[in-house]
């Protein structure tokens, strides 16, 4: 079935709120068998009418996000019922349930509110439990020289749309889909290699496999790689992907790389401590953000200055002198220092040269060093070099610097 996604919305083609709709909808279709067909975002007001005359002959299924709240712009559910030549009933139960919230919540209701209980004949009302503003769904109906998809309007925050969706836009969906062979998904995810690698290690061989969908999505310090197929197709694909990757592979169940080290450290019962400099609490950052990572992650040291490594971490200032900040020996001295001091299993460190400025001849900016130490072996760094823009060079270099500690846990 052709599905079609109508966002609607001025803030998100202004770049003011970022439409997270397309990624939702489309995971929470997917097992139904539908995909997304076609995506379009258009601005609030009379553009939604456009948009949605266009997808009436084209899917058999329109979701439209926004424009059903009571300002002028929310002119959603006005246009589709004008456009299908519908009329708008005033609902008293809708009604009635905006009346409670209003009270509940202490907001004063107005006449432009009380639009939101207006619902085009014929349409089923999804209750919105998280606002005030209801969805709405419209059967297909098919008649001579008249075909209208299944359309379903929906309220534009994440917070109204996704519970709606979770609790009656699948159920709905559930009946109207026809009954197909089982389709699945699955993600690969792999560190340390460039998408070309990737495919050059495995891709001939999975095109290979009859009926399996393949892609590839290139990442800062990662690859994503996405097989669909039946059963039989996604089993010879996990053969083929982890015979040709390895190690490579650090997740196939969606989970990121910080929460693979942190499983990793877990399942050892072993600790972490990180001292940053370049990275500015990055790494820790990414860390701290897996539920549950207190149990393993002790400590992070951001020693930005000289003064901070040698005060916190005991970096002996004659090797800053000698060496430099960004160099191995002084990555070495910061891991060795915040794993004496938090007495961890573990401890990474990185200090490079993040740019514009600050490179030499030697070290041009985008140098690297990262350190890990560890119990009972000898300290590693490794030297990396990442001519980006800083945001994305700190993204790489905690990538680098967390599969360098997953390949050794492994």
């Amino acid at each position: 079935m052709t599905t079609i996604v109508i966002n609607t919305g001025t803030e998100l083609l202004l770049g003011d709120a970022l439409n997270t709709h397309l990624n939702f909808i489309a995971r929470e279709i997917f097992p139904l068998g539908l995909r997304v067909n076609r995506q379009i975002a258009v601005p609030d007001g009379l553009p939604i009418r456009d948009a949605l005359a266009e997808s009436l002959g084209q899917a058999d299924i329109v979701f439209v996000t926004g424009g059903l709240g009571p300002t002028t712009d929310d002119l959603t559910r006005e246009i589709t019922a004008e456009l299908l030549g519908l009329k708008l009933r005033h609902d008293p139960t809708v009604m009635e349930a905006i009346t409670k919230r209003a009270a509940r919540r202490g907001f004063r209701l107005t006449d432009r509110i009380s639009r939101q209980a207006d619902v085009p004949e014929g349409a089923t009302v999804l209750p919105n439990e998280h606002g005030s503003a209801p969805g709405l769904y419209l059967a297909a109906e098919a008649s001579p020289g008249r075909k209208r998809p299944h359309i379903f309007l929906l309220p534009g925050p994440p917070r109204e749309l996704h519970p709606m969706f979770k609790d009656s836009v699948r159920p709905i969906l559930r009946e109207i889909t026809p009954r197909q062979t089982a389709t699945g998904r699955r993600m690969y995810r792999v560190a340390g290699m460039g998408e070309s690698l990737v495919e050059e290690a495995i891709g001939t061989q999975l095109l290979e496999v009859p009926g399996l969908e393949l892609g590839y999505c290139a990442r800062p310090g990662e690859v994503d790689l996405r097989v669909i197929g039946d059963s039989s197709a996604l089993e010879q694909a996990e053969k083929i992907i982890m015979e040709g990757l390895g190690a490579a592979v650090f997740s196939s169940d969606g989970r990121n790389l910080e929460e693979a080290v942190v499983q990793l450290l877990t399942e050892r019962r072993q600790t972490l401590a990180v001292a940053e400099s370049c990275t500015g609490g990055f790494l820790a950052h990414r860390i701290t953000n897996v539920p549950g990572a207190s149990a393993v992650f002790l400590a992070a040291y951001v020693t930005y200055s000289n003064e901070a490594k040698t005060a916190m971490l005991g970096v002996d200032p004659r090797l800053i002198a000698e060496h430099g900040a960004v160099s191995e020996a002084v990555a070495k001295s910061m891991a060795e220092g915040a794993q004496r001091q938090a007495n961890a299993s573990f401890a990474l460190a990185t200090t490079g040269i993040a740019g514009p400025s600050g490179g030499t001849q030697e070290k041009p900016v985008g140098t690297v060093f990262i350190a890990l130490a560890a119990d009972g072996s000898p300290t590693e760094v490794k030297r990396l070099f990442f001519p980006d823009d800083r945001p994305t060079f700190k993204e790489l270099t905690t990538q680098a610097a967390l599969e360098m500690l997953r390949r050794r846990l492994l």
